[in-house]
């Protein structure tokens, strides 16, 4: 069976009515997953192997059957673990029903359908009684429910109805307690993914400085969380002005609540400067002694050097509503308030302490709209002022008194940078009021009336849309100014005049085991999942290139970066598909894990901006990325490993096909 799905095409704007495959869905869940990485994190499922043995151990010690539910068993791993560790009989539950298939064939396949029983239900359905799901209440309840964040996958909620429901009062639980601990830091570079910082603009009449209006500096944001790989976060970007202390922690072997609550801790800063960031993360002890202990804890905050990389979870920088002086030895108050999936924090100074009565737990909301309309990402790339330098460099090459400005992008500051250089009169599609007139409609209704009959001498734009995921996605704006073509002037001037596709083979440290098959985890043959999500890739996804911030997941060039497409935005998108092939040479030894993917955009003659690859740091490879942009991975579907430069495949063959009917790429590489 077919279905329909509609989508805007994030590269034509277009409106498209695709027909799907019914599974379509689980494959894209599937293919996008993080299975992998999970069944790739050792550390993570050693603990748990070890954690569960412990716990079925005490339960048999005292003489009773060991019975085990397990929420949300994926692959059916936990359970396994747990039926190889002796217990009785285990109920494994799963709601996504190709994960539930999965783990009927897995456990099967492993010799343990009669030990384990799949269910295929959310857990707050399942019943428990003669007739029931379950035949009684289970004595040992495991789960991997969490988050980077902890709770952002509805583990609160979960435990709270598995203790009422469905485990016995006193009951064995693996993991036995969360932690979740925080670290008080001043940071420019995290803030500026938070708060729009002053523009500092040279024009011909002095210096200008266009700031944020006063309900966006005072806006404290949105409680989302955050996430990123603070690992790769160098230390010279942040100030610690706190030790790392406890926040709060749950114990999950005892009833658990999910109602809106807040913690209390007091900090003594070690350091006087600008509170601006809790830096956040979490660790599980799999035991009551708390002897085996999974921990989050970023490379400086932990007591071993043993380093376990994994991408389900990082770790968490949240942005107090606004930054707060605090000076060293000078006593503060950390609030952290959570409702059953989010937390987010607040700072006070001693003596300013609200009575326990009147702590509100009310998430925050953004009053500005800045926070729903860009992202972190979107904040830094508007604050680098490096960036902002070149676009102010081009249009001063191209406005004139006289100008009559189109500006084609999402939230940009650009219509601003262009009246304080001296353009006439803008008009901005999608707080000068006067000077600056937003238009609300789309490039292809534009009408003269919307323009005043004027035309247009200068169409800019970044470009950025909130729609993009992929770096070509931006393209749009190429889409755009064929759609405002009759509204031009004949020798009208676009900038960027045109962008080009760039592309470079590397070796990942770590990103690679996101699509890496694992064949067996802890003596666990979990082939079956492999394939699964082999099929799913095959459905569609393995075809298509992925975004990733590549700032976080270091990896090496194997070969130099090559321009392999040009677009050139003073002519309208032609008909015919733009394509290219050819081969990349391979320069270094390692592994040939993928090609990345990005696009550099040329404002002026010698000015360009980059969206990708800033440099190659050193002769062994290592990359700079922008760290304001995801930049597209391809994965390649087989590895090739070379000792010796002699090993080496000489180079890839590519080809790209860009699709200007549909605004896709398609590409193709062979080792």
């Amino acid at each position: 069976m077919k279905t329909f799905c509609g989508r805007a095409n994030p590269t034509t704007g277009a409106m498209e009515w695709l027909e799907e495959d019914e599974d379509y869905d689980y494959h894209q869940e599937i293919a996008r997953s993080r299975y992998a990485d999970m069944l790739h994190d050792k550390d993570r499922n050693m603990k748990y192997y070890q954690g569960i043995r412990a716990a079925v151990n005490r339960v048999k010690e005292r003489g009773e059957k060991a019975i085990v539910l397990d929420i949300g068993t994926g692959t059916g791993l936990l359970s396994m673990m747990a039926a190889s560790a002796g217990a009785d009989f285990c109920y494994a539950i799963e709601v996504f029903k190709p994960m539930a298939n999965a783990a009927v064939k897995i456990v099967e396949k492993n010799g343990f359908h009669d030990k384990i029983k799949v269910i295929n239900k959310h857990s707050t359905e399942v019943t428990v009684g003669p007739d029931g799901d379950m035949h009684c209440r289970a004595n040992i309840l495991v789960t991997e429910l969490f988050d980077t964040e902890l709770i952002g996958e509805g583990a609160l909620p979960t435990y709270e109805h598995a203790h009422k429901y469905l485990v016995q009062e006193g009951c064995e639980a693996v993991p036995h307690r969360a932690t979740v601990y925080v670290q008080l830091v001043e940071s420019k570079r995290m803030w500026s993914w938070n708060k729009l910082f002053p523009v500092h603009v040279e024009a011909e009449d002095g210096e200008k400085i266009i700031v944020s209006p006063s309900e966006m500096e005072n806006c404290p944001g949105v409680p989302s969380v955050c996430d990123i790989q603070l690992n790769q976060m160098p230390l010279s970007d942040f100030t610690v002005l706190s030790d790392v202390v406890t926040m709060f922690s749950v114990d999950f072997s005892k009833p658990v609540s999910s109602a809106s609550t807040y913690y209390r801790v007091q900090l003594e800063p070690i350091k006087s400067g600008k509170a601006q960031i809790v830096l956040s993360w979490w660790d599980i002890d799999m035991d009551p002694s708390g002897m085996i202990n999974c921990t989050m804890a970023p490379y400086w905050a932990k007591s071993t050097s043993i380093y376990q990389w994994r991408d389900h979870w990082m770790q968490c920088v949240y942005f107090l509503p606004n930054e707060e002086p605090v000076l060293q030895g000078e006593k503060v108050y950390l609030t952290a308030c959570r409702d059953e999936y989010s937390v987010w924090y607040k700072l006070q100074k001693a003596g300013e302490e609200e009575n326990k009565t009147d702590v509100r737990v009310d998430s925050p909301v953004c009053r500005c709209q800045a926070h729903l309309l860009w992202n972190r990402p979107r904040f830094g790339e508007l604050n680098d002022q490096n960036r902002m330098r070149q676009y102010v460099k081009s249009l001063m090459k191209v406005l004139k008194t006289d100008s009559v400005c189109l500006c084609v992008s999402d939230g940009s500051l650009l219509p601003v940078l262009a009246h304080y250089l001296g353009a006439k009169q803008f008009f901005k599609a999608n707080h000068l009021e006067d000077k600056i007139k937003i238009i609300e409609a789309r490039p292809e209704l534009l009408t003269s009336s919307h323009l005043e009959d004027k035309k247009i001498s200068v169409l800019v734009g970044e470009p950025f849309f909130t729609t993009s995921l992929l770096p070509w996605h931006n393209l749009y704006f190429w889409y755009a100014r064929t759609a405002v073509t009759s509204h031009l002037t004949s020798d009208v001037t676009v900038l960027p005049q045109s962008a080009s596709l760039h592309m470079m083979i590397v070796e990942f440290q770590d990103l690679w085991r996101i699509r890496s098959p694992c064949g067996t985890c802890e003596g666990f043959d979990v082939q079956t999942m492999d394939d699964m999500i082999n099929n799913s890739l095959n459905f569609r996804e393995s075809k298509e290139a992925e975004p990733h911030p590549l700032w976080e997941y270091p990896c090496k060039s194997l070969s130099d970066p090559q321009k392999v497409l040009t677009f050139d935005f003073r002519k309208t998108v032609p008909q015919h598909c733009l394509s290219t092939e050819g081969s990349i040479n391979l320069l270094r030894k390692g592994k040939t894990h993928g090609a990345v993917l990005w696009m550099e955009y040329h404002l002026a003659a010698d000015i360009s901006i980059n969206t990708g690859l800033m440099q190659i740091a050193d002769e062994k490879g290592n990359c700079e990325w922008n760290p304001h942009c995801k930049q597209a991975v391809y994965f390649f579907s087989s590895v090739t490993e070379s000792e010796t430069l002699s090993d080496l495949p000489s180079a890839v063959t590519y080809a790209i096909n860009f699709d200007t009917k549909t605004g896709e790429i398609a590409m193709d590489f062979k080792i």
